[in-house]
């Protein structure tokens, strides 16, 4: 099926950005114009592919130590899904980063331009999955100050592993809808798909994700918190409040999009996301060396500081101490 790729764009440009619109590639001569018109969004792009690099650094360091040198527990199975779900979002927006800014840069209509959609529905599948393991990272620490005792002795042992491939499941099943509807289907039917995804996101699973956390402070106000893992719940609480400070605008900015659309906000708002799919491993190590004068700059022993306080184990009814593996 011959389709101009400027069409394609505009189909689906209720959720994403139309780099073809405001300029005419096939005039040569207007190259130098082009480019000059499109200046600030390649700016934005490059800093995003810089941030993105440097957070695949990050978790791909959160990867290896956490999947093959921790022992696991319940904790550590959501912090290595949200590891593999920021990898695969800051891998996925390079590659749509790139694609997307081929016109601008060539001032062409490349054939690649075809699996931009694709990308785009990879993004919203891992930038999904990122709010839903935090949420459910939230909701496990909720549920473990108020009511202990369940956690010790009844929790089920692979509620984790049961509960990531759910998670994992309705990320990939809204994104697949997002795709086929909205990016190839083109169906009348898109905005009911996008305003699930929409509504999931940003009025279902942050505000139970904010509602665990404010309910887990206010109980640990009231408690000491030398009976609390203080390393632990300091990680949560600042991963937290980085995707409301970070990650929340594209959420804002997919919803709006029904309404108006502005193309350069879009880019900003991708730039944010990446730089809270990047900001988790800085913040591990940040909390596991806080206190220590003399700590060396180890990723191993800082990431051990933060997971394996007594208090985490004892409430999800697991081995006590979480040790580097031999």
């Amino acid at each position: 099926m011959d389709r101009n790729p400027n069409n394609v764009i505009r189909d689906w440009s209720t959720v994403s950005p139309a780099p073809m619109e405001s300029a005419n590639y096939g005039d040569e001569h207007n190259g130098t114009r082009c480019f000059a018109e499109h200046v600030p969004e390649i700016v934005t792009g490059s800093i995003t592919l810089v941030i993105c690099l440097c957070g695949l650094v990050g978790n791909g360091a959160i990867l290896w130590l956490l999947g093959f040198r921790f022992r696991k527990n319940p904790f550590t199975a959501y912090l290595l899904n949200l590891a593999v779900a920021d990898t695969c979002f800051l891998l996925c927006t390079s590659a749509f980063l790139v694609i997307y800014h081929m016109p601008m840069l060539s001032c062409s209509q490349p054939e690649l331009l075809r699996v931009l959609p694709l990308f785009h529905s990879m993004v919203l599948l891992m930038y999904s999955a990122s709010l839903y393991f935090l949420t459910a990272i939230s909701v496990e620490r909720g549920v473990g100050v108020l009511w202990p005792f369940w956690c010790r002795c009844h929790r089920p042992r692979l509620l984790s592993a049961v509960m990531c491939c759910l998670l994992w499941a309705l990320a990939s099943v809204l994104a697949g809808l997002v795709y086929f509807v909205c990016d190839l289907g083109h169906s009348q039917h898109c905005w009911r798909v996008l305003g699930t995804l929409c509504f999931l996101n940003f009025c279902f699973f942050t505000p139970l994700m904010v509602l665990s956390n404010v309910i887990v402070f206010i109980k640990l106000r009231r408690s000491s918190w030398q009976h609390h893992p203080a390393r632990l719940y300091t990680v949560i609480f600042l991963a937290v409040f980085f995707f409301l400070l970070f990650g929340i605008p594209l959420s804002v900015q997919i919803f709006l999009n029904f309404f108006v659309y502005v193309n350069f906000v879009f880019e900003i708002c991708l730039l944010l996301a990446s730089v809270n799919s990047s900001i988790n491993p800085v913040i591990y190590v940040l909390v596991g060396s806080y206190g220590k004068s003399r700590f060396r700059g180890s990723v191993k022993v800082a990431l051990q500081r933060v997971f394996e306080e007594r208090a985490d184990s004892q409430e999800v009814g697991e081995t006590p101490v979480m040790g580097i593996a031999a």
